[in-house]
């Protein structure tokens, strides 16, 4: 391990875009010193349902590939010691998206995914997010029971404040408010008039929150007439439903209605965070003859641009033939890509061969 060692020491220390070794995960994690990663993206082998190819004679005897286990059980376990890993090289304002799909034994929907997140949970890893990637397509044999259309992709952290940079990720609204006819319109056709009728009807409210959210209202129209809300809505204690919960206790807005006798939603004009459910097509040019299970590229914008700063380093144990790694230098940050088959591992090199040329005919 020694030559690994050296080349992740080499990169670490310089500004090589990327580094892709060919080995074990496992081992080359601990060659890694502690908190040397911004991020890790990854996908591992989905347990009993692929066949990935490596080079058995580089490996000591009895080696068993990962998803390759006789029991569900060992696979948790396995990935948990891999995983225990990634947190020690894992810097502490980092995030950990994991994506997984999950398996059918003897009929019964084991819950795969889950059982990997709730053992890394008992480790100490604190789950963010539990995102939905529906496929918008899928097939199976099976004519007892739906078909399968979505995996899980888990967002993990170590602490509970953490990198995000949500400004990169806001999805920017399609419409704006405009001034028709001296009166501000929201993107949705909201004015506040009739807000305003229910708010000098109301027999819920004092003088004193009427006042209060009439003048509040107007505080929002001036920052439609800005530019710094395109659209809003508002909750009147007694007029609208409440969201969520009336629960003044877990619900700030019930507190709110409570005290105040009302609250704004509103949208501002720089967007608003993408849903956890994202509806991405898994697929991609490098797929074809190269690799069963290839991350689309679209599957990896958002978790980059929140999660690892620019110029930090992505980290991607089961890298496959590259795709964490290649979207990491696109988007301006450093890879390290740990795949085990040499096939993978060499079309690999090609792929970030060519998006390293790209980067740099760009910056030329």
């Amino acid at each position: 391990m020694e030559p690994i060692r050296k080349s992740l020491e080499a990169f670490l220390a310089g500004k090589e875009a990327y580094l892709l070794v060919n080995g074990d995960c496992l081992s080359v994690l601990k060659e890694m010193p502690a908190e040397a990663v911004d991020c890790v993206i990854t996908s591992p082998p989905y347990w009993n349902q692929r066949q990935y190819e490596f080079d058995s004679n580089r490996l000591c005897k009895g080696f068993v590939p990962i998803g390759e286990e006789s029991d569900y059980r060992e696979y948790v376990s396995v990935l948990a010691n891999i995983f225990a890993q990634i947190k020690r090289v894992l810097k502490k304002q980092g995030s950990f998206w994991l994506n997984l799909g999950d398996k059918y034994y003897k009929k019964n929907l084991l819950g795969m995914p889950w059982r990997v997140a709730l053992a890394m949970q008992d480790d100490g890893w604190i789950l963010r997010n539990d995102v939905i990637w529906d496929q918008m397509k899928g097939t199976q044999s099976a004519k007892d029971r739906l078909r399968d259309m979505y995996e899980h992709i888990f967002h993990f952290v170590k602490k509970t404040h953490y990198y995000y940079d949500h400004e990169k990720i806001r999805i920017k609204p399609s419409k704006r408010a405009n001034n028709v006819n001296g009166t501000m319109i929201s993107a949705t056709g909201v004015s506040g008039i009739k807000y305003k009728q229910q708010i000098m009807n109301s027999t819920l409210l004092s003088d004193t929150e009427k006042k209060n959210a009439l003048k509040a209202i107007e505080e929002t129209i001036e920052e439609m007439k800005q530019g710094e809300v395109v659209d809003f809505r508002m909750t009147i204690r007694g007029e609208q439903r409440i969201y969520h919960s009336d629960n003044k206790r877990i619900s700030g807005r019930a507190n709110d209605l409570k005290t105040k006798g009302f609250f704004f939603l509103k949208m501002k004009a720089s967007g608003y965070l993408p849903s956890d459910i994202w509806r991405i097509v898994p697929e991609d040019k490098w797929r074809k003859d190269a690799h069963y299970a290839v991350f689309p590229e679209d599957l990896l914008l958002n978790p980059i641009l929140a999660t690892c700063p620019h110029n930090g380093i992505l980290l991607d144990p089961f890298s496959g033939i590259g795709s964490a790694v290649a979207a990491a230098v696109r988007l301006g940050r450093r890879g390290i890509g740990i795949e085990l088959g040499t096939h993978y591992h060499t079309i690999a090199k090609k792929r970030l061969n060519e998006e390293a040329e790209k980067c740099r005919l760009f910056c030329l």
